[in-house]
């Protein structure tokens, strides 16, 4: 059984690679605050750990993710908007921690609206690329 080959556009290739490089450095970085009693637990600061542990677990969603967009799955699209809503929501309880005076490092807010962004943008992409195509 031979199967058709999927066509994949530059941008195709650029987000898939964007979510999988952007995964593996997710959870190398967040397993090492995690996990490793060394220099990067000391560079991190003030970390929150909530912020910390859902960033690490949702590195391995990014890997799965990135995958599914690649092979265009259905299934890839919703994890993509799952991840992105997930994000939105860690963010809005960071910024709670914030304003009731929690520490926390600046960095944190930067990479937080940055993995909002990120993961915005690639759910919109995966619903024009892989579902409108799809069902058209």
């Amino acid at each position: 059984m031979s199967s058709t080959p999927i066509k994949r556009t530059p941008v195709t290739w650029a987000v898939t690679i964007i979510a999988i490089l952007f995964g593996l450095l997710t959870i190398k970085s967040g397993g090492s605050v995690l996990f490793i009693d060394g220099e990067a637990r000391v560079q991190a600061g003030n970390y929150v750990p909530f912020v910390l542990w859902f960033n690490f677990m949702a590195g391995f969603a990014y890997l799965v993710a990135g995958v599914g967009l690649w092979r265009k799955e259905r299934w890839a699209v919703w994890l993509a908007t799952l991840i992105a809503m997930t994000t939105l929501a860690v963010f809005a309880l960071f910024a709670l921690h914030i304003l009731n005076g929690g520490n926390y490092e600046q960095r944190t807010v930067i990479a937080m609206s940055a993995r909002s962004l990120i993961w915005s943008l690639i759910a919109i992409f995966a619903w024009k690329s892989v579902l409108k195509k799809s069902t058209a």
